[in-house]
């Protein structure tokens, strides 16, 4: 098993642009070797003829079918529009 240096911690932080005390890079160091002897657990497991997957559960895009319906005209998503000039909604400007 590979452990995690004080040295990567600190690395890993400045990459980050994260300030971290030695304190904070000793806590870190441990929980992160924590970590990755827990994720090495996974290579004792018999993987032989088990498929490589991304996701555990088969996942499917649903979606509707695209097929052409009637739409509202301009005129009737205009219609309740507080303000509207040339077929458009007229909103308060934001720019000064």
């Amino acid at each position: 098993m590979a452990d995690i240096t004080k040295e990567q911690v600190k690395h890993v932080a400045n990459l980050a642009r994260l300030a971290i005390t030695e304190e904070e890079a000793e806590m870190f160091q441990g929980q992160l070797n924590s970590i990755i002897s827990f994720a090495e657990q996974l290579n004792e497991l018999d993987t032989e003829g088990v498929e490589p997957t991304t996701h555990v559960l088969d996942l499917k895009n649903v979606l509707r079918k695209d097929e052409p319906k009637e739409w509202i005209t301009q005129e009737e998503a205009l219609k309740n529009a507080p303000d509207k000039k040339d077929g458009h909604y007229r909103v308060p400007s934001i720019l000064e």
